[in-house]
């Protein structure tokens, strides 16, 4: 089976001004490879190339140089698109159509057939929460409000492959948890959802691969549990550590005072080499009698790690 999204090698040049032209290389060899039914981040500060990758997957804009693939057919190909669904940052749907109505334009546009309009319409309502909105005029609508409309616009034609430019951008709590749960149930369906966002923590919580691009270069890639890990790093839940432990074992666990534990626990950062390592400062707690609550990867945040991959270096 082909990847949702292939990239390789991609450039894309702007060039302005008649005088003194300048040029700007958004995309500067570009390679992105993405598996079906994968939730996918894309990252990047503004102006790091983020918005020019998503339009020419789109066919929006034509790169300068590389290739780019949909499910095996090139971008440039608008066959590509059949099997795409997409939420632009900032779209507008015409105020004075209801939601309902708004979706069925939206559908008939996409050719989808009528009867199956009559169906998914009101399907895509309710797992967006607006059901009780569906004869509402979109202009009355809050922002967001919109944004859950606009995501079931994206899905009007049952697409494999979503684009979402900021979808839970203005949106409130609920309806922010309304939409991964959406997003999971599409992914666990098999839909394959790429996501460009600036909302880190909601890409955290809902994306297991993420992208970080910056001055129009991809600069890291991989799975958020992978990147986001400390190595050789642990933290430790357990009962209160004896005074007769080994001094070196002393010497490798720090408490970690700015962490609550449950009654009677205290938790910790321990240090660890290896594997190996780390076993047998395990077995050497348990022969002292000390019970083990938990023992989990010490990691930073997906903001944290981004931070450290996008901000220049200290002179």
């Amino acid at each position: 089976m082909p990847d949702a999204v292939s990239v390789d090698g991609l450039e894309k040049t702007y060039r302005s001004g008649l005088f003194r032209p300048t040029t700007v290389h958004a995309l500067q060899g570009v390679d992105l490879a993405l598996e079906p039914g994968r939730v996918f981040g894309l990252l990047g500060p503004n102006g790091a190339g983020k918005t020019t990758l998503v339009k020419v997957l789109l066919g929006i804009v034509q790169a300068s140089a590389g290739t780019a693939t949909l499910f095996g057919t090139p971008v440039t190909d608008h066959q590509a698109r059949q099997r795409v669904g997409y939420l632009p940052e900032k779209h507008t749907f015409p105020e004075l159509l209801t939601a309902r109505q708004m979706l069925d334009v939206y559908g008939q546009m996409g050719r989808v057939p009528a009867e199956h309009r009559a169906t998914r319409i009101p399907d895509l309502l309710d797992k967006v929460g607006l059901s009780a909105q569906a004869e509402r005029k979109i202009g009355t609508f809050s922002k967001g409000m919109l944004q859950r409309v606009g995501l079931a616009q994206a899905l009007m034609n049952s697409p494999d492959l979503l684009f979402l430019d900021e979808p839970t951008d203005g949106v409130d709590p609920v309806g922010r948890r309304a939409i991964r749960d959406l997003l999971v149930w599409l992914r666990d369906e098999g839909t394959t959802i790429f996501i460009n966002s600036h909302l880190l923590s909601e890409v955290e919580k809902v994306c297991g691969e993420v992208a970080i691009m910056n001055e129009g270069q991809l600069v890291k890639q991989g799975a958020i549990s992978e990147l986001t890990a400390v190595e050789r790093e642990y933290r430790l839940v357990c009962t209160a550590l004896p005074d007769d432990l080994p001094e070196a074992v002393h010497q490798r666990i720090t408490p970690l005072d700015n962490e609550t534990a449950p009654e009677g626990l205290r938790s910790w950062r321990v240090a660890s080499d290896t594997r190996t390592d780390l076993n047998a400062l395990i077995d050497t707690l348990r022969a002292h009698d000390v019970e083990i609550e938990a023992i989990d990867p010490v990691r930073r945040s997906l903001e944290d790690y981004f931070i450290d991959v996008v901000s220049p270096p200290a002179a």
